[in-house]
């Protein structure tokens, strides 16, 4: 007994409109952890101290930032160096070169 296989062409399906989903990112506080070595701490310092040499005057620590372009925690480090050192001090709670 020979079988036939009848050839069924599948009707074609509805093409479905989909809309894309936006993933949505959230976006982590990224904190970036100061490296604490003596390399690092003297090249903050190094910063703090250019940019007060620059700028001539007295900074607050938010403005040291700012102009070298680096963290607060940051600066704090290079200050904390510096006056070790005695090359800088304090005047109305604004930081200038010794």
């Amino acid at each position: 007994m020979a079988t036939e296989k009848k050839a069924t062409k599948a009707a074609p399906k509805a093409a479905k409109k989909t809309t894309a989903k936006k993933a949505t990112v959230k976006k982590a506080a990224a904190k970036a952890a100061v490296e604490l070595n003596a390399t690092n701490v003297g090249y903050r310092a190094g910063d703090v101290y250019q940019t007060l040499a620059a700028e001539n005057k007295a900074l607050t620590p938010a403005e040291i930032a700012k102009a070298a372009k680096i963290s607060a925690e940051e600066v704090y480090l290079g200050i904390g160096w510096l006056f070790k050192e005695g090359k800088i001090k304090d005047e109305d709670n604004k930081v200038t070169l010794a």
